[in-house]
């Protein structure tokens, strides 16, 4: 994968490209601004010098043209005519004879001598005065490009400057980031203590909490997890140590039939435990790694609760025990999640309501439905369980001491998990129906 941009560098680009920007668009309005005010100072001095030709006294009986003398090098810049009752009488020499605008009033850009000029014309009080002052526009840009030298250069030259500073407060600004990074990479792969950074400025505190309570979580899941091996391998070593010893038990039966029958069946009782510890816990772990990534599927617990009383009712009947399935309500009994995990959660509780009650117990399963709930209930008229057992129900690998029944703890656990992923509370009291344990499981309901 391609390495991604510097942080540092991102910054600098936009900050500098934003800066420019912002330097070409002050620059931008300076020349329209300024041209705009040369462009009203100058167009009065036309104005002003025009005033000055018509009250200028003319010289009316010598016929010849006066011709203003050039008194400065700019003069040629400047140009002027009057006419008096259309005959010409007096210009600078760089005018021409013709009319330097076809206006009669007010101001006019014209083309001259390959030349853009800018013109004022006006007549005198008597209408027998007709003056041209002109300008060359040129003059005017350079007034402009003198006045934004003295103002843009200074700033252009700034500008490297301006990025030197923008770097060094970048590279200031990341110190905290680049803190942080030091301080992760020399941490050990193990550590999974909380991050300290002193100084965190306050735009890093989410991202050093979220980094903290991240790892605050994988500790967690790993002191589970290693728990969790812990109790697994204690929990397998106890059927296939037993299955060892009635296979040795077996091979020392000699011609004995029976004994050897007997520690058979034993060690096949035992495989069918250390089976049955082996499937809960990859139920388990599969729930374990599936619970981010469940389905948004729509099950329905009445036909869920029917197949699982219809799987587990010849154990029940063996036993003399009666188990029975009741719905009550009329708003549907779909629930938000996958059938599989549903069926897993049903087995789970009927059959230890059916394998912790004597022979001859009742177990009734009901599923009730609301407009927004749907509820289980499964009710066993057995010994139910003492407080202080409730409260550990389940962790995993717990079993209640004093039953003579198999089992490997984690069925607890797993009902739990199935129902934390799928949004279900669970409550466990006494039934005050058949007097043992009651589960109930509240889902939020959806409609048909």
């Amino acid at each position: 994968m391609a390495a991604g941009r510097s942080l540092q560098l991102r910054l600098l680009v936009l900050l500098s490209v934003s800066m420019t920007f912002v330097w070409l668009a002050v620059a931008v309005w300076t020349w329209v601004d300024a041209r705009h005010e040369v462009d009203e100072l100058m167009d009065s001095h036309l104005a002003q010098a025009a005033a000055i030709l018509v009250v200028q006294p003319l010289d009316l009986e010598d016929d010849a043209v006066a011709d203003a003398p050039a008194l400065h090098k700019y003069s040629a810049r400047v140009a002027f005519q009057v006419f008096h009752e259309g005959t010409l009488v007096m210009r600078s020499a760089n005018a021409g004879v013709e009319p330097l605008s076809d206006e009669r009033r007010g101001f006019d850009t014209v083309r001259h001598d390959g030349e853009n000029w800018r013109v004022f014309a006006t007549r005198g009080a008597e209408g027998d005065v007709q003056v041209y002052v002109g300008e060359q526009i040129d003059s005017r840009n350079d007034i402009v490009w003198a006045m934004l030298r003295g103002m843009l250069l200074p700033m252009a030259l700034a500008l490297p400057v301006l990025a030197a500073l923008l770097w060094w407060a970048v590279h200031r600004a990341l110190v905290p980031l680049r803190t942080l990074s030091h301080t992760l990479g020399q941490r050990a792969p193990a550590a999974l203590d909380p991050v300290a950074v002193p100084d965190v400025p306050s735009e890093m505190q989410p991202l050093v909490a979220e980094l903290n309570g991240l790892l605050a979580r994988i500790e967690r899941m790993v002191q589970s997890e290693r728990r969790f091996t812990a109790d697994a391998a204690h929990e397998l070593r106890t059927p296939i140590a037993a299955i060892r010893a009635q296979a040795q038990v077996a091979l020392g039966a000699g011609g004995d039939a029976a004994q050897r029958d007997l520690a058979l069946h034993t060690t096949l009782a035992g495989c069918d435990r250390a089976a049955h510890l082996v499937d809960q816990l990859l139920a388990l772990a599969r729930l374990e790694a599936g619970a981010a990534a469940s389905a948004h599927e729509a099950s329905d617990v009445h036909a869920l609760a029917q197949q699982v009383a219809a799987d587990l009712a010849p154990a029940a009947l063996a036993r003399g025990q009666d188990l029975e399935l009741e719905v009550l309500g009329d708003a549907g009994t779909l629930v938000s999640a996958p059938a599989a995990w549903l069926t897993m959660l049903l087995r789970n509780l009927v059959d230890n309501a059916l394998r912790y009650s004597p022979d001859g117990a009742r177990v009734l399963v009901r599923v009730a439905s609301t407009p927004g709930q749907v509820v289980l209930e499964v009710h066993d008229s057995g010994p139910g369980m003492a407080e202080a057992d409730l409260q550990r129900l389940g962790e995993r690998f717990f079993r209640v001491l004093g039953h003579s029944q198999s089992g490997s703890g984690l069925g607890w656990s797993i009902v739990r998990r199935i129902a934390e992923v799928t949004g279900a509370q669970v409550a466990v009291q006494r039934s005050a129906l058949l007097g043992g344990l009651l589960v109930r499981v509240v889902w939020p309901g959806l409609r048909k």
